[in-house]
């Protein structure tokens, strides 16, 4: 699932196929932009910004993807076959002499004005792997709200860019706090120490091909809770349990175990049992 470090890392791969290098072929696939012709531009480079992707083209323009729950961007040899999905599935495709990068399932595509990049990350908080990380500000914007619960303000790009669904459950797990603990009842230690919690965990991810928060590279032991109902907890062998959360009009998984981690628990109607990933 891309989350700040899965982009971090799509970002470096496109860079290093793309920055400095003249576009021989451009295919935007989306209505708005089926006009759009950025061959013979050259890449100046590509930028992640949280979960966004900011690919920088000569002439001051910017392409803005996003790439949500099921987008991705792969990079293909001069003539290797492309593999990332069907042919439908193809949302843009940027190549030069020597490599080229197709994009799949991209929700959020739109060219833009380089100075006009703040109009699509401007609302960002400080990003976990950007050079604008403050862990003060991002406490601070995460505590604006007390009566809201934890997950949810964890999934809010405002407060901090990067934590997706993955990194909500696990950090919940790490702090021993249940998704649903409004931010207002978080302990000051424990408050304090999210920030940089996150951040580390981050850092610890942005290079390998598995994330991992345990410590061990295990399958199936990677992760301390996400995607893993209705095992057992790898710290106290409860069976972990899933629910929704969210506002109604977008619910996310979510996964804890109700013995390591104290709190609210979701109502009745947000749990259901999800299957082992």
């Amino acid at each position: 699932m891309p989350e700040g470090d899965t982009v971090a890392q799509t970002a470096r791969r496109l860079h290093t196929a793309l920055a400095g290098q003249v576009l021989t072929r451009s295919d935007l696939r989306v209505p708005r932009l089926a006009t759009a012709d950025l061959t013979g531009r050259t890449v100046l480079d590509v930028t992640p910004r949280g979960k966004h992707l900011l690919t920088r083209i000569e002439g001051g323009l910017t392409l803005h993807s996003h790439l949500r729950m099921d987008g991705s961007w792969k990079v293909y040899a001069s003539g290797e076959r492309w593999t990332g999905g069907p042919g439908h599935q193809i949302r843009a495709v940027l190549g030069n002499a020597t490599r080229t990068a197709v994009g799949y399932r991209l929700p959020v595509l739109e060219l833009l004005r380089t100075a006009d990049e703040n109009k699509v990350v401007g609302h960002l908080g400080p990003d976990l792997l950007g050079p604008d990380w403050d862990a003060d500000t991002a406490l601070r914007n995460l505590l604006r709200d007390p009566a809201r619960p934890l997950g949810d303000a964890l999934l809010d790009q405002r407060n901090l860019a990067g934590i997706g669904n993955v990194y909500k459950s696990e950090l919940c797990f790490l702090l021993r706090v249940t998704p649903w603990l409004p931010v207002g009842d978080l302990p000051a230690g424990t408050a304090a120490h999210l920030p940089e919690l996150a951040k580390r965990l981050f850092e610890t991810n942005r290079d390998r091909p598995a994330r991992v928060t345990t410590g061990s590279d295990r399958p199936g032991r990677r992760l301390y809770v996400y995607g893993r109902a209705p095992r057992p907890c790898l710290r106290c062998r409860t069976p972990i349990r899933s629910a929704d959360q969210g506002d109604g009009a977008r619910d996310r998984p979510t996964y804890w175990c109700p013995a390591c981690q104290h709190g609210p628990a979701p109502p009745p109607s947000a749990a259901h049992a999800r299957p082992t990933r």
